[in-house]
């Protein structure tokens, strides 16, 4: 994994996917795990079920894709992008319960699940709350400290994870603006979705090169990056992610999962 400020020669590209539920589907996984090389799958709590964990597992691993769970809070109607008010042992338990049913389902279908990234309102608050951020990673020390976890870059979640021991890979999100805190806009802010896919791939570039988050205002927020981030939930997902990935290959990266399949 890289430092702050070099050039990796690899990079890994991920995507959340299995957010559907039941008959209702959300985003189209099938052509993202043919672009990425991670891919973060829902565990049932915020979006997912059991027939999608497993085929989206299944689909993943015939594609050579790592694959992650992705705990977030207990919110289908809300897409766990809503806040809620869960004490720190209860955090603990619900991402123990949802890290279960993950490596289970990868498992039953054939796959090693390899890494966690937390979800949505969930991760947002432990950005920034380190006594959250350490109950998560508490959580996944205690099902299996061999899990690696993708924190996103420069936040609480990244600080928690390496102070207990866990193997950290640093996340940047190709599809979202940041603030000068270097946190993600909020989504109700004007363009804190980003979906000019030629420009989102010129500012991972950048991001990539300088070892730094971009702001909206331009500033520079020194980081480690070890994946980037294309959400497979909007309309734009393909495509962003094509452009991407084709833009760091052309730049001489390799592009690989950051932690073994």
């Amino acid at each position: 994994m890289n430092a702050a400020g070099e050039r990796p020669l690899s990079i890994d590209l991920n995507c959340d996917c299995g957010e559907g539920f039941g008959a209702y589907a959300m985003g189209d996984d099938a052509a993202m795990l043919d672009i990425v090389t991670s891919a973060s799958v829902a565990c049932g709590f915020h979006a997912g079920d059991p027939d999608i964990m497993a085929a989206t597992f299944r689909a993943a691993k015939a594609k050579g894709v790592a694959i992650g769970a992705h705990p977030g809070y207990p919110d289908i109607s809300g897409f766990g992008r809503r806040p809620q008010s869960f004490g720190l042992d209860q955090i603990e338990r619900l991402i123990a319960y949802q890290l279960g049913a993950a490596q289970g389902v990868a498992s039953y279908a054939g796959h090693n699940l390899s890494y966690v990234k937390i979800h949505g309102a969930l991760s947002n608050l432990a950005m920034t709350d380190r006594d959250v951020a350490r109950a998560i990673v508490r959580a996944i020390k205690s099902v299996d400290p061999r899990l690696s976890f993708l924190a996103v870059a420069g936040t609480q979640l990244e600080a928690a994870g390496l102070a207990e021991g866990l193997a950290v890979a640093r996340e940047i999100y190709a599809d979202r603006a940041y603030t000068d805190a270097g946190l993600l806009a909020p989504r109700s802010s004007p363009g804190a979705v980003l979906h000019d896919a030629e420009e989102i791939a010129e500012r991972v570039l950048s991001m990539v090169l300088e070892g730094a988050i971009i702001a909206q205002s331009g500033k520079r927020i020194a980081v480690g990056i070890d994946s980037i981030c294309v959400h497979g939930d909007h309309r734009d997902a393909v495509a962003t992610a094509k452009t991407v990935r084709r833009r760091l290959e052309a730049s001489g990266f390799v592009l690989a999962p950051f932690a073994a399949t």
